[in-house]
């Protein structure tokens, strides 16, 4: 009786070990010309990256929402190989650029599509604080 009793305990923590899904952090940095996406683990250990010059040949469509999907599949790809099925996403823009560039809800899109869950979704855009006074003069730019 006892005996059964410690296999029924053993098999629960099995299958509790076995449903904890793995979860992983997707770096998305997108600027106008590139869309780039790095996977590390929980740990920051690179997993994965994948770049738009790595699924296209043509310099000007790197940064095309369509190309953004492209680089999801690929990643897709390495996280069914590393069955990971949760991720946290952080998007990163070009420093002090106003808006994400055309990549990242692609990508977020197309993984949410295809059945990964995503926890968070945070942007980390560096923007400056003080420093070096930026090139253009005390009246800008002029054209």
């Amino acid at each position: 009786m006892n005996e059964e009793k410690t296999e029924l305990v053993e098999e629960k923590k099995e299958t509790k070990k076995s449903e904890r899904e793995k979860e992983a952090i997707l770096n998305i940095y997108t600027s106008f010309n590139n869309t780039l996406a790095h996977i590390t683990d929980m740990s920051g250990k690179t997993l994965c990256k994948v770049t738009g010059g790595m699924v296209t040949k043509h310099g000007r469509l790197k940064a095309n929402p369509t190309i953004a999907i492209f680089i999801a599949k690929r990643i897709e790809e390495k996280l069914e190989e590393l069955k990971i099925k949760t991720l946290y996403v952080r998007i990163r823009a070009k420093t002090r650029s106003s808006s994400l560039g055309p990549g990242a809800h692609a990508m977020i899109k197309s993984l949410t599509r295809d059945g990964y869950k995503i926890i968070n979704i945070l942007d980390t855009t560096k923007f400056p604080r003080g420093g070096p006074k930026p090139k253009g003069g005390r009246r800008g730019r002029r054209v």
